[in-house]
């Protein structure tokens, strides 16, 4: 099996950071690639291998490359964000998987559960995108099995301390839910 894996946002912020607490100044793009190169390591390690770790500002070229690749999975790495009248309210973990997927379904369930469980966030659940309603571009316009994981919200003081104290937890749980994605199917 083959992981495309793509953090979030521009490399070095550049023209999108994505999302930023004021607070701390902690950008998702640095902790989306973290993260990311992260996993890309473990996978490595667990004998997965990973066909890139791609971060630019083309949504379309991020697909293309996807598509090019030979991957068998797509992931996407962000944290979630809400707000400044939610900031504090609005927590937690969820997984996107595009509509009518069944196996980015399963995927974005395994890395679901590791991340919840493995740090204790709170579980928003897996989530549906739907090409034309909320369909995430980056899952509706890649070929294989996509998802797109909102580690934690980087607006919320709580899941910000996780965002940027437990990058090495996030990365091993998303590699675990990969690899626990792989079990499932053979």
């Amino acid at each position: 099996m083959k992981v495309f894996i793509n953090p979030g946002h521009a490399p070095s912020g550049n023209p999108d950071p994505g999302a930023v607490n004021e607070e701390t100044g902690l950008r998702e793009c640095d902790v989306a690639l973290a993260v990311g190169e992260l996993v890309a390591n473990y996978l490595d390690a667990a004998g997965v291998g990973v066909t890139n770790v791609f971060q630019c500002d083309s949504l379309e070229e991020i697909c293309n490359q996807a598509n090019a690749s030979g991957a068998d999975l797509f992931i996407s790495i962000h944290c979630n964000a809400a707000d400044a009248a939610d900031a504090e309210e609005a927590n937690g973990t969820e997984t996107w998987a595009c509509a009518g997927s069944s196996n980015g379904s399963t995927l974005a369930g395994c890395i679901q559960s590791q991340i919840v469980n493995a740090l204790g966030t709170t579980d928003r659940g897996v989530k549906i995108a739907t090409p034309g309603v909320n369909g995430l571009y980056v899952l509706t316009n890649t070929d294989m099995p996509a998802v797109l994981v909102e580690l934690a919200f980087i607006s919320n003081h709580d899941d910000d301390e996780i965002l940027a104290n437990k990058q090495d937890d996030l990365a091993r749980a998303v590699a675990r839910g990969i690899t626990d994605y792989e079990q499932s199917i053979n």
